[in-house]
């Protein structure tokens, strides 16, 4: 089972590294394994979040992310949107942008510092919604029940956290993003700059978010009445229009993911830059990492593990609500890589535990 779902991802580590080595020797092999390592290490939670939506998704549209899927994460994010980025606030076409990154890497550098306010506030808004809806839910398990039901009863107020992050938004853009880290140790007030990407940032989540939800719920409003129905009318009537509703309902499931894994990757290419500012080795290095997500994404479902340890949800979006908050804070002051992975893999492996000894109890006999 591991070695079918990520027999991939080990092809392309050995492409990779050997590409690296190919591209400037071992030093370059050595630093696309670290970046692999880096963009692992803080995408797990993206992993777990990821197998929560693709479980509902057939086995063809698990393959899809796989493939297509990947080559959006590779090219997508981790080539084209850094050059993106960089074509947009420095106001420079792309293919100068992209000869800046070939050509120039510490300018190239330069323009993607002082692009991050933006990038952190688009990122930091859209994950923060995610965290929101999350913990305004009222759900049957409760892993950390003293805080989860108050939040679950103030969740029934309308677009409450549409309202909080709206709020949140409107302080950073105040208080950190008038003193916003630059390029060079310098700072600079990019409070319409936040503004502006903190918005785009939650209308994205929201028409992306609404549209996953509307097909969602129209998928399951349909196999609720077909269920209810005899098997041969079943079987006669509405299978063309299921299927067609199904292939609705997957690919806006899709967008949403692809959507959550660019946010989920601003860290890890900033990040990246903390160890070079080369983008061929970034686009190996961070690939071969977005490959594993995907693989231990897939794994996770067919595993059935996120049934088994009930809890790993909730981690992974405690986890999304920090990255979320060191998001909007790295907006003024620098947060090191270790830091924002080790939070994740802390929340995470709290929520695997408690997992483990919530089974424990449920399978241990009752005593007199």
């Amino acid at each position: 089972m591991v070695l079918k779902t990520f027999r991939w991802a080990f092809l392309v580590t050995a492409l990779g590294l050997a590409a690296g080595g190919l591209y400037d020797g071992w030093a370059a092999l050595g630093i696309v394994a670290v970046l692999a390592v880096l963009e692992i290490s803080l995408s797990f939670d993206n992993a777990v979040i990821n197998a929560g939506i693709l479980k509902k998704m057939s086995a063809f549209w698990q393959t899809i992310f796989l493939t297509i899927g990947v080559l959006i994460a590779v090219f997508g994010m981790r080539l084209v949107f850094p050059v993106l980025i960089v074509s947009l606030t420095a106001k420079i076409g792309p293919v100068k942008a992209v000869e800046l990154a070939l050509n120039d890497k510490e300018r190239y550098q330069q323009l993607v510092t002082d692009a991050h306010p933006s990038i952190a506030a688009f990122g930091g808004i859209f994950l923060l919604m995610i965290f929101l809806n999350f913990v305004f839910e009222d759900r049957e398990i409760k892993w950390q029940a003293w805080l989860e039901r108050p939040l679950a009863k103030l969740g029934k107020v309308d677009m409450l956290a549409v309202c909080i992050a709206l709020i949140v938004l409107l302080i950073a853009a105040m208080t950190v993003a008038t003193h916003a880290h630059q390029h060079g140790g310098q700072h600079a007030d990019k409070a319409q700059t936040v503004l502006t990407a903190g918005l785009a940032g939650l209308i994205t989540y929201l028409i992306v978010g609404g549209l996953s939800s509307f097909f969602e719920n129209r998928l399951e409003a349909e196999e609720e009445r077909e269920e209810a129905e005899e098997r041969a009318e079943r079987a006669a009537g509405r299978n063309g229009s299921g299927a067609a509703l199904t292939g609705k309902a997957a690919f806006f499931m899709f967008l949403y993911l692809e959507v959550i894994d660019a946010s989920f990757s601003f860290d890890g290419v900033i990040g990246a830059f903390a160890i070079t500012n080369d983008i061929v080795l970034m686009v190996l290095g961070l690939g071969i990492g977005a490959m594993y997500v995907r693989s231990l994404t897939v794994y996770l479902v067919r595993q059935g593990t996120l049934d088994d340890y009930v809890y790993l949800e909730h981690g992974a979006h405690y986890a999304i609500g920090a990255l979320a908050v060191i998001l909007l804070v790295t907006i003024q002051y620098q947060v090191s890589e270790i830091i924002t992975g080790l939070v994740g893999v802390v929340l995470i492996g709290w929520s695997f535990w408690s997992s483990v000894r919530r089974n424990r109890r449920e399978d241990r006999p009752d005593t007199p």
